[in-house]
């Protein structure tokens, strides 16, 4: 018997940026999404976007590094919108800074939300994927798991989600659960903006110096992610497990 997919998702980060589009993406496939950030408030303007367009959405407030705030909120989600059946992993913080200037906390802050977050939030979902005999895990990764100068905190744990998100396919694929990665380039968000006026930039000057490096000679946007999350959280990819999928306008390597 095939079993009958989920219709609820999850994506974490989702008050802004790529997080948001891909939580108004998936709402337009159909699916009651979760919208997941630091405070329920900071989720309210993604709902509401979501209402507006004729979707379902709930705002919920989580650390996603604190297990008792993370099963609360899994249980939360089950009860008001149906079992999760959809886990986008996508909440994330920057630290940047040199090796030698960056401090315990820098390091411990990303690994915090990016690493201890993402296993935490799986961990708690995977049992309604394993009950309904189908899951779709999404962890957002980056170009950055290929080194990059600064980013020794970032890059240690978008590669570390890359070994995760592996680990996931094989251990949950039998219970038809598949878990993928995607692995942004430069995406015009909130974060990018914030490394232009670290590095002395404006905006618009930094986009323009990064779209000079990439063939498709444009920076990405969130709604470029958005689009493969749909295709990886929908039954047309349940043969694909365990992949990273670059999305940076060009070979990522």
């Amino acid at each position: 018997m095939t079993p009958t997919p989920s219709r609820t998702a999850i994506v974490t980060g989702a008050a802004r940026g790529i997080g948001a589009a891909v939580a108004r993406r998936l709402a337009a496939d159909g699916f009651a999404v979760a919208v997941l950030d630091r405070t329920e408030g900071d989720g309210k303007q993604t709902v509401a976007a979501i209402d507006a367009a004729g979707g379902r959405a709930v705002a919920v407030g989580a650390d996603v590094g604190d297990p008792d705030r993370v099963r609360a909120a899994v249980d939360q989600v089950a009860a008001e919108l149906g079992p999760p059946g959809v886990l986008v992993n996508n909440a994330g913080i920057t630290r940047d800074n040199l090796l030698f200037k960056m401090t315990d906390d820098d390091w411990d802050a990303v690994m915090w939300v990016h690493v201890r977050g993402a296993f935490l939030m799986t961990r708690a979902v995977q049992r309604h994927m394993v009950d309904q005999g189908w899951g779709r895990i999404v962890n957002l990764s980056s170009t950055s798991a290929l080194g990059n100068r600064g980013q020794a905190n970032y890059a240690a744990a978008k590669a570390g989600l890359q070994g995760f998100t592996k680990t996931l396919a094989i251990e949950l694929g039998r219970y038809g659960v598949t878990a993928n990665a995607i692995a942004p380039g430069f995406i015009a968000t909130d974060m990018t903006a914030a490394t232009a006026a670290r590095v002395g930039m404006s905006v618009a000057d930094f986009q323009q110096a990064a779209a000079a490096q990439i063939p498709v000679r444009r920076v990405g946007t969130p709604e470029d992610i958005a689009h493969v999350a749909s295709f990886l959280a929908s039954d047309a990819a349940s043969f694909v497990s365990g992949q990273i999928v670059y999305v940076a306008g060009g070979p990522a390597a």
